[in-house]
């Protein structure tokens, strides 16, 4: 999407970066040039998917790791960071969890679990990361979060998640306006159905990904592909969208829409139904 060298001088780090859509992100940042380092509690995975990446691009991919949750490891990890490359510029908070259930039969510690490392994960780093480049005068920074189309709308059986995130779009844009002042922007994206190995495995075990179709739900009759979502995320931690700051960005076929829109299941009525319905509509118009 974005010329060579697009994000030259851009050091960015990565929450989640070890795996799915953080990897694929993390993957299009260094092929334009960025140095990023990638985050999350497994160290042997990142280390694996450094030496990947490295090799594919030729970028420097920087493992380290950390625990979203404990604000003082997001803290010793943004000084390994301004160690390895001077200064860091961008902060993609990706990290997340997440699982299907009804919400009677969640404990309070899974409900925990899921609001610390998506809301308290969050926070902590962009505390850290803000307070920082504050305190350094760093301007042109970003904070972009991954958010989700049901962090305004809610969605049943996902309701930790739907809180968390409902949070992480509340700060974003709260924080858009008051920390411009410090040349800061904060942007969001919100994707749609972008399947994962390990995400889609734990939200649809078994055989359920047969059962569910998530394709059937977007109007474009298909799921995302992981280089789309970071053609978008590249424009949005690039100089090229300076001016954007408090947005989120909804890439997703057009699910939510569809979800979203009273009459929009009415796409099942198959064309003899409707032939059938116009007739009537015209017999009462002539009466």
């Amino acid at each position: 999407m974005l010329r060579d060298n697009a994000l030259s001088g851009k050091h960015v780090v990565v929450t989640g970066g070890g795996s799915g859509l953080g990897k694929s992100m993390t993957r299009y940042f260094l092929e334009l040039g960025a140095k990023v380092a990638i985050t999350s509690r497994d160290l042997n995975k990142l280390k694996t998917t450094a030496a990947e990446l490295e090799k594919e691009t030729g970028g420097v991919c920087l493992p380290l790791q950390c625990d979203v949750r404990d604000y003082t490891q997001v803290e010793n990890m943004l000084q390994e960071t301004v160690k390895a490359f001077g200064e860091v510029n961008v902060l993609l908070n990706n990290a997340a969890g997440n699982f299907i259930a009804p919400t009677e039969r969640l404990s309070a510690n899974a409900f925990d679990t899921i609001i610390d490392i998506v809301l308290k994960g969050t926070k902590n780093c962009t505390l850290a990361f803000g307070k920082h480049w504050i305190a350094q005068k760093q301007t042109q920074t970003v904070v972009l979060n991954i958010v989700t189309t049901y962090a305004w709308t809610g969605s049943a059986y996902v309701v930790p998640s739907a809180t968390a995130k409902a949070g992480v779009l509340a700060m974003t844009r709260s924080l858009a306006v008051e920390w411009a002042k410090y040349g800061m922007r904060f942007n969001a994206i919100a994707p749609g159905p972008f399947p994962t190995k390990g995400a889609w495995d734990r939200l649809l075990p078994g055989d359920l990904k047969e059962k569910i179709d998530m394709a059937k739900k977007v109007p474009l009759n298909r799921v995302g592909d992981h280089q789309e979502l970071a053609n978008l995320a590249a424009y949005l931690i690039s100089d090229f969208s300076a001016y954007i700051n408090g947005e989120v960005v909804t890439i997703d076929g057009g699910e939510w829409l569809k979800g979203a829109g009273q009459f929009n299941l009415l796409d099942q009525i198959p064309e003899a139904l409707w032939d059938q319905l116009e007739a009537m509509i015209r017999a009462k118009k002539s009466t």
